[in-house]
């Protein structure tokens, strides 16, 4: 079991746990995830690894309360003890020096994001970033994003803070600006989906961190395979990372919602099971 240390509430429904996990702590790199599960009855749902302190022996995990268990989650407090964490679990992000990369996080996506940026500009290079949301209560880490930028631009859908505007216009305004020699792109499904087509149209080379459904993490249970260049991959093993000019996006987003309906029906229940 995992203890929870500390709490902290970026808005009503996201927040960052840090957990007592001094092995994961030691070993994780940047783009590496877990597996957690709350209960003995609770599902197993992946969550990235926002960053990590070897001497305190804790991980920092962001957590959006989309459902059951992300609800149990978020109503532990510190103190209390997380029943399963498993990890460090996926392929870790490829860092070199390549010159200047353009960082793109949404939502909580920027979270998985954190690490890989701070690991790019620890290897030397020019890091230029785009944090977006729909509106300013949703963009987080803004602070520590910046730590580690050398430029960085915030754009929100309602305009409440930064610039009016989605994720692509900001990215685009760096790359009329200046040469972009990788992008990393992390955030909702279609999201993603857009950053990937828009970095095309200028043959830059992008890596997407999928966020498909996951069971066992290991690639026995096929639940989290998406079709990247026309092959079948697993995300838990093969991943999370991949090329995001070869990902078929649009099967994505169909296998997400395939469980839609019975998710909202849990949550529901769950809800009015606490209230």
């Amino acid at each position: 079991m995992n203890r929870i240390i500390k709490k902290e509430f970026f808005s009503d429904k996201v927040a960052k746990i840090v957990v007592e996990a001094p092995d994961i702590a030691k070993s994780r790199k940047a783009g590496h995830f877990v597996i957690i599960r709350v209960d003995e009855k609770g599902e197993r749902i992946p969550l990235t690894i926002a960053g990590a302190d070897i001497q305190k022996g804790t991980i920092d995990l962001v957590v959006q309360e989309v459902g059951v268990s992300s609800s149990k989650l978020l109503n532990l407090n510190e103190g209390d003890y997380i029943l399963d964490v498993v990890g460090p679990l996926g392929k870790a992000t490829h860092i070199d020096k390549v010159g200047t990369v353009l960082a793109a996080g949404g939502g909580v996506g920027i979270a998985p994001l954190l690490p890989i940026v701070e690991a790019f500009k620890a290897a030397g290079n020019r890091v230029l970033t785009v944090l977006a949301a729909r509106n300013k209560d949703l963009i987080i880490l803004e602070d520590e994003m910046r730590m580690h930028s050398d430029e960085l631009i915030v754009m929100t859908d309602d305009g409440s803070y930064g610039r009016k505007g989605l994720v692509t216009q900001g990215m685009e305004e760096f790359i009329n600006k200046e040469k972009i020699d990788v992008a990393v792109a992390i955030g909702p499904a279609i999201m993603m989906k857009f950053a990937a087509l828009t970095t095309k149209k200028y043959n830059i080379h992008t890596l997407a961190s999928l966020n498909t459904i996951m069971v066992d993490g290991t690639g026995m249970c096929g639940a989290c395979r998406v079709t990247v260049g026309g092959e079948t991959k697993f995300v838990c093993v093969d991943g999370p990372e991949f090329d995001a000019d070869k990902i078929d996006f649009d099967e994505m987003l169909y296998r997400l919602g395939a469980y839609k309906s019975q998710e909202a029906e849990a949550y529901q229940k769950h809800l009015d099971s606490i209230n």
